[in-house]
C-alpha cells in the first residue's frame, strides 16, 4: 500500500553519539529528536563541527548512535544486523554526496544500473537509461566520471540515487564541488524529481538560499536541535 503524505517516513528518537579517545569523551550529538512525514522536505543547517553530516549518516544507518535509534518506514535500523540494515538501506534510501562517490570505473549508465542490479532487476538498463535522460544525460550513458564535469558527474549521483524511487532521499552538501550557477541547476532538479517521485528529502547544507526551499529547517547547535522551522 503506498505511503500517505502525512505519514511518517522518518523518525530520529532521542539519537545521541559520542566518541571517546586518549583525549576524553566528546559529544558529537546530545537528544536529537524529530519526524519527518512522505514528501516533505528538509534542510539541516548549523555551523561547520555542529554534528549535520554526522546526523545525516545515523540517519542513513551509515553510523550507530551511542544512545537512541532511528525508524524509517516503522522498521528501527538499529535492531537488525549490519546486512539487514544494509538491504533496508538499498530499498529505502538514496544518498548524494558532495563529492559525488562514482566509481570510476565504471560509465554513467553502469554507475545509474548499479543498485538496480543489486536488486536485481531485470529492467535495470533500460530503467537507467531513462532516469539519465530525466537527468539531462541521455547522449552521455557511455562516458566515464574522468571526462564528465562536476556538473555532469553529480547528474550521475541524482540518477543513481532517485532510480530507485527510494522513499528516503539524504544529500550532504550537494552543490559544495559545485560553481554557483551548476548549484543552482543541481538543486532545481533534486526539487524537481522529489516531487516528481514522492521522495522524502533530507539536505545538509551551509546555503541559507538552498535551506529556504525547504519546508522545515533543522537548526543544530553543538549537536543539540536549537530550532526547527516549518514554512
Amino acid at each position: 500500500m503506498p505511503l500517505k503524505p502525512s505519514d511518517e517516513i522518518v523518525a530520529v528518537e532521542h539519537v545521541f553519539k559520542s566518541v571517546t579517545d586518549s583525549a576524553g569523551t566528546l559529544d558529537i550529538l546530545q537528544d536529537i529528536d524529530f519526524t519527518l512525514g512522505t514528501r516533505e522536505t528538509a534542510a539541516i543547517v548549523g555551523a561547520s563541527g555542529s554534528g549535520k553530516s554526522t546526523l545525516l549518516s545515523i540517519v542513513a544507518g551509515l553510523d550507530t548512535p551511542t544512545q537512541g535509534t532511528v525508524r524509517l518506514a516503522g522498521e528501527d535500523l538499529f535492531a537488525v544486523n549490519e546486512d539487514e540494515r544494509a538491504a533496508l538501506r538499498a530499498r529505502k534510501v538514496g544518498f548524494v554526496f558532495q563529492s559525488f562517490q562514482l566509481l570510476a570505473n565504471l560509465n554513467a549508465l553502469e554507475n545509474v544500473m548499479l543498485p538496480l542490479e543489486l536488486a536485481n532487476r531485470k529492467d535495470a538498463r533500460k530503467t537507467a537509461t531513462e532516469m539519465l535522460g530525466r537527468v539531462g544525460l541521455g547522449q552521455r550513458l557511455g562516458h566515464y566520471p574522468k571526462v564528465l564535469s562536476g556538473g555532469e558527474q553529480q547528474r550521475v549521483a541524482l540518477a543513481r540515487a532517485f532510480v530507485v524511487q527510494p522513499a528516503l532521499l539524504l544529500a550532504d552538501e550537494p552543490t559544495g564541488s559545485l560553481d554557483f550557477a551548476t548549484g543552482e541547476q543541481i538543486i532545481r532538479l533534486m526539487f524537481d524529481l522529489n516531487r516528481e517521485l514522492g521522495t522524502t528529502l533530507v539536505l545538509v547544507t551551509h546555503d541559507r538560499g538552498i535551506a529556504a526551499q525547504c519546508e522545515r529547517r533543522i537548526t543544530i547547535e553543538a549537536g543539540r536541535v536549537s530550532a526547527d522551522d516549518k514554512g
